[in-house]
């Protein structure tokens, strides 16, 4: 049965209702599909993993590589898709919105917007601006169904001010956006503050070093954890280790640990 894009994106917002989900980050349509064959009801793009991929770092790839990436996600399952969209590709929230715009059109069921600028100097944008790219996002998104999502970056830049956290995600959910996130967090206090502050709209939580397991997780009332790039790294780990012992050594014993062959043929036929 063909699911549309209105299907998929009305069944991820009843996801973000009740419950804890895993919102796992495929590189690629084969990772993609495969998350959805092990049975998982949603998936979410990872803007390091798909740059990984294309031989690029992260935050280097152009928006136009991005929707290219999201529509094929999106039609390769039949399982909603959320967009890591970093900071919409752009500074003026109108860009922002026009960007936005294509990324919706791309088939997701949610699209994220960071507050980060990239520059160590001053690694957050101002308050106000930041909600103005948020309100722009909103304004773009419209009727389309999909969830927007309103990150702040400060601690992934070592800007570990909860108070500030707490202000910025607030004032998004007051500008519109639907999801919370603040990747970084780590220790229990801080992601049951942030949870109640940003109640009752769902908050997204990066697996990250917390070491919390999805029913912990639950508990601290977080709606969906999302592991980042860390699937990505997971795949990489593999393949450098065995094509560095190829390299180095010039034996082939690490070759012997990778997935069958059969296996994967089975899950795509």
């Amino acid at each position: 049965m063909h699911v549309t894009t209105a299907d998929k994106r009305a069944a991820f917002r009843k996801m973000h209702e009740s419950g804890c989900f895993i919102l796992p980050n495929p590189v690629d349509v084969g990772s993609a599909k495969a998350l959805q064959h092990l049975g998982f009801k949603a998936i979410a793009s990872s803007s390091a993993g798909f740059a990984w991929t294309i031989g690029k770092a992260d935050n280097h790839v152009t928006v136009e590589d991005v929707c290219q990436h999201l529509a094929a996600l999106s039609s390769a399952v039949d399982i909603p898709v959320n967009a890591d969209f970093e900071g919409g590709f752009a500074v003026e929230p109108d860009r922002v919105a026009d960007n936005v715009e294509r990324g919706v059109r791309t088939g997701v069921a949610g699209l994220s917007i960071e507050d980060s600028t990239g520059d160590k100097d001053k690694p957050l944008y101002d308050r106000a601006l930041a909600v103005e790219r948020i309100k722009a996002s909103r304004k773009a998104i419209g009727d389309s169904g999909t969830l927007l999502v309103g990150r702040c970056e400060a601690y992934l830049w070592g800007i570990t001010d909860l108070k500030l956290v707490i202000d910025r995600l607030t004032a998004y959910a007051d500008a519109g956006a639907d999801c919370l996130y603040a990747p970084g967090l780590k220790t229990r206090e801080d992601i049951a503050a942030v949870v109640k502050a940003v109640a009752p709209k769902p908050f997204n939580l990066l697996i990250g070093g917390s070491g919390l397991s999805l029913k912990e997780a639950e508990d601290l009332g977080v709606r969906r954890i999302s592991v980042g790039g860390s699937l990505a790294r997971a795949a990489w780990g593999g393949f450098m280790r065995a094509a560095k012992e190829m390299a180095e050594k010039g034996t082939f014993a690490e070759l012997g640990s990778g997935y069958s062959g059969g296996e994967l043929n089975k899950m795509f036929s």
